[in-house]
């Protein structure tokens, strides 16, 4: 008989070579990180969204978020704007400087994992969601950042669960 720890492991270095490799390409083509891409595809969609709507679509805290932001608005990547109906809200919006590079970067994985995925039956869908989630209880990673961590982003982190 098989150990299917050892395969199940081997499987998940596969998927975790793939990320990395994917990863890498998309940083060497837009020389920014993995982190700042994740901002731009998801302003992307919608090409403008306030840094609150971003942090929840990714996982992570406010205050991770705007580090990012401000790293990508010294680049004129996104710009921030003040509505005149309510001053208090910021919204992120996408410059055509940034929508260029992101035209010009590699295609990121998961965006054809999410087009395969909903691809299948919602039965299917639920259980590899089920067992995904029960693959991070096994290797303690509930409590983990999503969020790609940057040198920048670390301290941030840090300080989020310091205060949280």
């Amino acid at each position: 008989m098989t150990d299917r720890s050892s395969d199940t492991l081997i499987a998940l270095r596969r998927i975790m070579h793939a990320l990395d490799g994917n990863a890498r390409a998309m940083a060497r083509a837009s020389n920014l990180s993995q982190a700042q891409l994740l901002v731009l595809y998801t302003l992307a969609s919608n090409g403008q969204e306030m840094p609150r709507d971003i942090a929840r679509a990714l996982g992570v805290g406010q205050a991770t978020i705007s580090t990012q932001i401000d790293k990508l608005e010294l680049r004129g990547l996104v710009r921030r704007e003040r509505r005149h109906s309510d001053r208090r809200a910021i919204w992120v919006i996408l410059t055509d400087t940034g929508r260029a590079l992101l035209d010009q970067t590699p295609d990121p994985l998961h965006e054809r994992f999410t087009t395969r995925f909903r691809k299948l039956e919602s039965w299917e869908q639920t259980m590899l969601l089920a067992a995904v989630e029960r693959l991070g209880s096994l290797f303690d990673a509930e409590n983990t950042t999503p969020f790609p961590p940057t040198e920048d982003a670390r301290s941030t982190i840090v300080v989020e669960e310091a205060e949280g």
